[in-house]
């Protein structure tokens, strides 16, 4: 299976989905904002990732608002931040074939 979790409103998604090719490649996409992911994807994601804290973004407009840069957060947080705020999920995700890449670093990508 190949599938890129995206932002169909994030300027670096987009980019990379154009540069890369990724929907001629067989991925399905889908755009964490119009369709969320669910508990069992967001797991897996972890599984592959090792924790919830490598998929969790400090960079959301969200995360200093919260307050949640002055708080000691636990895997159980970062789960439940993720499933209830979509811009907590570091973007763009991409599986292929049991492997996970996280972010846009440039090596990743």
């Amino acid at each position: 299976m190949k599938k890129l979790y995206h932002l169909s409103t994030c300027s670096t998604c987009k980019k990379i989905i154009a540069e890369t090719g990724v929907q001629q490649k067989g991925f399905v996409l889908q755009d964490i904002k119009t369709e969320p992911i669910t508990p069992a994807q967001l797991d897996e994601m972890a599984r592959l990732a090792g924790s919830y804290e490598a998929l969790f973004s400090r960079r959301s407009q969200k995360y200093r608002p919260m307050g949640l840069h002055e708080k000691t957060l636990t895997e159980d947080d970062y789960r439940k931040l993720i499933l209830q705020e979509y811009t907590f999920l570091k973007r763009p995700v991409a599986v292929v074939e049991g492997r996970i890449y996280v972010g846009a670093e440039t090596k990743k990508v």
